[in-house]
């Protein structure tokens, strides 16, 4: 068996083009959703994300505007910045991007954020109504795997999905929305005792961890599907995934790689999560 490559990038892609055309029939309503994004700091990996976020927002008709602060930036003047945003009726998307730094409190900052415009999905609101199996603002990298595997039309009801990470990001969010799927969902983490056996069993396998090739062929069940949402950078300077890709796509019957895989989605579902916000504001149900 060779797997099936799942190309998140060709996915987003189509996305976008769909989200053009209804941002397009949004304007003409009179609607423009619009997304800020603050950047704390010169973190290169993030100015790198933000970029990545204003092109693609350009690209499907998205206002958006970036805040760019220094890191000595303090916490109350961000935490003022963003009640400001709150009280903006033409921002309808508000992110700050993490990491921050040390003397600024990351969950203080998630929870000044309004929840209506918590296009993250990392508000204790909308992580309730996550949980609790509600419409809500879905976090991103969890929402495009989601997406991913249903535009290839994989069953996830009654299948056994194993999460290895347990990040309030990826790792727990994703297992919430496979449970949501009547999947049966199995976390591992670094204090996971004979870690392989889980692997092994897995129907669904999704690897968040951030180590080089920590899954291999060896490790995976026949048929599995294998979502890799690592990024490492190796010596040569390439990205490359937690699962050693040319061994377990010889064993998985779907897989995405890295890159061009998850990574396109997660900006592709912060669209769709502005978009949906701006619609909910101005109670637009279709355009």
């Amino acid at each position: 068996m060779t797997a099936e490559v799942i190309y998140g990038s060709e996915l987003a892609q189509s996305m976008r083009d769909q989200m053009k055309d209804e941002v397009s029939k949004l304007r003409e309503k009179g609607v423009v959703p619009g997304l800020t994004v603050i950047l704390i700091g010169e973190d290169p990996a993030s100015k790198s994300y933000v970029l990545g976020k204003q092109k693609a927002s350009n690209y499907v008709g998205v206002d958006s505007d970036l805040i760019s602060l220094p890191e000595s930036t303090p916490e109350k003047e961000l935490l003022d910045l963003i009640d400001q945003l709150n009280q903006k009726e033409s921002v309808h998307g508000i992110l700050v991007q993490l990491p921050l730094p040390d003397h600024i409190d990351e969950q203080k900052v998630i929870e000044a954020i309004s929840a209506e415009k918590d296009v993250d999905g990392f508000h204790p609101i909308n992580i309730g109504r996550m949980m609790t199996g509600k419409d809500t603002f879905f976090p991103c990298t969890p929402y495009g795997i989601i997406q991913m595997m249903k535009s290839k039309e994989i069953s996830l009801e009654g299948k056994h999905a194993v999460i290895i990470g347990r990040s309030n990001i990826v790792g727990k969010p994703v297992g919430q929305l496979l449970l949501n799927e009547n999947a049966t969902v199995t976390y591992c983490h670094s204090r996971t005792k004979d870690m392989e056996k889980f692997i092994q069993e897995a129907d669904i396998l999704i690897v968040a961890v951030g180590k080089t090739h920590f899954v291999n062929g060896d490790h995976i069940k026949e048929g599995a599907v294998v979502i890799d949402v690592g990024v490492n950078r190796v010596e040569d300077g390439s990205l490359t995934g937690d699962v050693d890709f040319e061994s377990a796509k010889q064993k998985a019957s779907y897989i995405t790689p890295v890159p061009k895989g998850v990574g396109p989605m997660t900006i592709t579902m912060l669209l769709h999560n502005t978009i949906k916000s701006a619609k909910k504001a101005n109670d637009i149900q279709n355009v």
